[in-house]
């Protein structure tokens, strides 16, 4: 059994990191809160700009088409991996890690993959093993529209000029604080709507409906990598909330555990010395 000087020594330590697991805790859970009420009021927008693209291009010739949704062989894809900067996060940034080495091993085996990494985490473990193209780890420290508006126009770009065929996002989507569902999303080309000849929209246009779709197109593509990203936030404070909640509780425990073997020491120490005294004080009366 250790001596009671070791033991009051790892209680104070065990209770020092339950100090700072609890107060972690309590900072995730605040930015979880105000992520998961940004991400939940744009999935709707999100979601009703889909829907009326979908309802313009329906009632489209089909001989019109839009750049972004350009079909050709697919040689070279860019794998946009989205984490975060910091650890402390359970298996959140792992799992991005398992998420592109799945689909990079199972879907594009035989193509030229390359990497775009948002978070430092997934770029640290996923350099070994891919090529890089770039690394942005500063968009989390504004993490708004704007920013990552020039982001998706970056994609965009390396889309329109040939550099990849394909871009998918991997990524962490928010359900609740203790569930993330690791998703695999295209990017770019994007997919075809969905045609029906019957759709009938008693709306004017102005200007026309293919001007419409071609300049929503743009908008929903820079939405869709802010609702990824928007999830992956909620996603990471969601998990590391979780992570601390339980890192206190096993520290907690452990603590206790060692307050009861100090007790037990001490108790067998003073015992001891008891026994010494008593024993000392018989030998001097004989």
């Amino acid at each position: 059994m250790a001596n009671l000087k070791e033991l009051r020594s790892r209680i104070t330590s065990v209770s020092s990191t339950m100090q700072i697991t609890s107060a972690m805790k309590m900072v995730s859970a605040a930015k979880l809160s105000k992520a998961q009420d940004s991400i939940t009021q744009m999935r709707p927008y999100s979601e009703k700009l889909t829907e009326l693209l979908q309802s313009l291009s329906a009632t489209l010739d089909d001989d019109t088409s839009s750049k972004y949704a350009e079909q050709r062989e697919v040689k070279n894809v860019l794998i946009v991996a989205i984490s975060s900067n910091r650890g402390l996060a359970g298996a959140f940034n792992n799992n991005i890690v398992k998420g592109v080495r799945q689909i990079a091993a199972e879907k594009y085996s035989d193509k030229n993959v390359s990497l775009y990494t948002i978070g430092k985490k997934a770029s640290d473990v996923l350099k070994k093993g891919f090529t890089i193209s770039k690394t942005n780890n500063a968009i989390y420290d504004n993490l708004d529209y704007e920013h990552v508006a020039v982001i998706a126009e970056e994609l965009m770009e390396l889309f329109l000029d040939g550099t990849y065929d394909e871009i998918v996002f991997v990524y962490n989507q928010f359900k609740n604080a203790a569930t993330q569902i690791i998703t695999t999303e295209q990017f770019l080309p994007i997919e075809k709507f969905v045609t029906d000849k019957n759709v009938t929209l008693d709306y004017i246009f102005e200007p026309t409906k293919v001007e419409i779709v071609r300049d929503l197109i743009p908008k929903s593509l820079k939405m869709q990598l802010f609702k990824a990203m928007s999830d992956s936030q909620a996603s990471e404070h969601g998990a590391r909330m979780t992570a601390m909640h339980k890192a206190t509780d096993n520290a907690t425990e452990l603590r206790d555990s060692l307050k009861l073997s100090y007790n037990k020491a001490r108790q067998a120490s003073i015992t001891n010395e008891i026994l010494e005294i008593v024993g000392g004080a018989e030998a001097l009366n004989n």
